[in-house]
């Protein structure tokens, strides 16, 4: 009996080693880094002019001033992105509005403005052309309040809104708005203004629309070594 007690114990203890030896570890999870995810927002815009912000649409217009280097336009700065980015922005031509000249019929005027997009060491990304026509104030785009003309707004006036998209590759992170000329035609004469300086159109609604750069790792810390005594 004793022989087959001693049996029965040795079975069931490596029946148990069996058992834990077959039982597996459960794995350990990987964390799995956040996905970036592709994001549409107002761009940073460093405008040395600002001309003020519309009444109807509550954008804010910046000048464009004609200019040889990326210190004379707008900067634009883009957030670090993945990938390419697009920055799309309105173009606008600009009107000076007077109202005795709409009602003598002599206000008419054809305005092209062609400005130029660079990267901060003067290198040409892309050009872009906004051409209007004015005869009324039904063709101005917005009118821009804090003047002091009637009703509290300003003679100067954003007139059509030409669309412009460009894309940027993931290592332009800057790039400047510069005014290039500006083509005006006239009941009474014809002119094309490129002297440093002058502005010769606005922006408005400078959006940007791109996939974060992921974050990088901290470091991972040393282990700080034990001083002997």
């Amino acid at each position: 009996m004793r022989s087959v007690a001693v049996t029965l114990l040795a079975c069931a203890w490596l029946a148990g080693t069996l058992e834990a030896q077959t039982v597996k570890k459960k794995p350990v999870p990987v964390p799995v880094p956040p996905v970036a995810v592709p994001t549409i927002e107002a761009a940073d815009v460093t405008c040395a002019s600002p001309l003020g912000t519309g009444v109807t649409t509550r954008r804010s217009f910046c000048d464009v001033p004609i200019g040889r280097t990326s210190g004379d336009g707008i900067l634009i700065t883009l957030p670090l992105h993945k990938g390419k980015a697009v920055l799309t922005f309105d173009l606008h031509n600009r009107q000076t509005y007077s109202e005795e000249q709409v009602k003598a019929r002599r206000s008419y005027a054809k305005l092209t403005a062609t400005v130029g997009v660079m990267t901060l060491d003067n290198t040409l990304v892309t050009r872009a052309v906004v051409q209007n026509e004015f005869r009324t104030d039904a063709d101005l785009f917005d009118r821009i309040g804090g003047g002091a003309g009637p009703g509290g707004l300003k003679a100067v006036a954003p007139i059509g809104a030409e669309p412009i998209r460009i894309e940027l590759p993931e290592t332009i992170n800057e790039v400047c708005v510069l005014g290039e000329k500006l083509a005006v035609r006239r009941m009474d004469a014809d002119e094309v203004f490129s002297g440093p300086g002058r502005p010769i159109a606005l922006i408005s609604n400078v959006m940007v629309d791109y996939t974060p750069q992921p974050a990088k790792k901290a470091p991972a810390k040393k282990p700080t070594p034990i001083k002997k005594k």
